[in-house]
């Protein structure tokens, strides 16, 4: 399963980069407008220091404006996605753009009919969003369950990228069901080596390191 980091905080993306955790990023002109920096010049410098896909995402709502600023974006770099929205015209520039041999992320993503929409217009990601399904009551989980069904049926290649991603729970049921990737702030990517068992077992074993008075250097 790929990791890929959302966020535009520079430092935050390094420090799991070093790691090897990052094999995408994504973002939106919100996160981005928060730092008080150009979107375009933090973009740059996010796909610079990444290998993987960029998700950078159109402000626009109709088709026409959609594929003109996601073609600027693709400008950027050869690792930028397009994020476009889940509607008729989000669908059209997904077709257009992916038909030029750009990466498209269609996003917002709520049901199954949604995610096979896009499959169909050549998505190379499909992000559902679990936390706001879960925000409302229903499973996410039973979201990326039945598009992995559906993917897996008619070999489709748009891969599930697992989005609202708000616990280190949410990573783990991914992971079983077989989604593609998941996107998920740093703060919850860094949970996931959290474990009580882990705490307590090292806690033992600094004590009988301690009273052995043993040392390596």
């Amino acid at each position: 399963m790929k990791f890929f980091v959302d966020t535009a905080e520079i430092d935050a993306i390094a420090e799991l980069n070093g790691f090897g955790m990052v094999d995408g990023v994504t973002t939106n002109p919100s996160l981005i407008k928060k730092s008080g920096r150009d979107i375009i010049e933090v973009t740059k410098e996010i796909c610079d220091l990444v290998s993987g896909p960029v998700s950078a995402e159109v402000t626009a709502t109709d088709a026409e404006t959609m594929i003109a600023e996601g073609r600027k974006l693709a400008e950027i770099a050869e690792n930028i996605a397009v994020k476009v929205p889940l509607t008729w015209d989000g669908l059209q520039a997904c077709k257009t753009l992916s038909d030029e041999g750009k990466m498209v992320n269609v996003t917002l993503c709520f049901s199954l009919n949604q995610a096979i929409l896009a499959a169909k217009a050549g998505a190379t990601f499909i992000s559902p969003f679990i936390g706001r399904l879960d925000d409302i009551n229903l499973d996410g989980m039973d979201l990326i369950a039945d598009i992995r069904t559906a993917y897996d049926n008619y070999g489709f290649e748009t891969q599930i990228l697992a989005a609202s991603i708000r616990s280190a729970n949410h990573i783990a049921d991914c992971a079983r069901i077989g989604a593609d990737v998941i996107t998920a702030p740093p703060a919850v990517i860094k949970g996931m080596v959290n474990h009580p068992l882990t705490d307590k077992g090292l806690a033992a074993f600094l004590a009988d390191i301690a009273a052995a008075d043993i040392k390596i250097l």
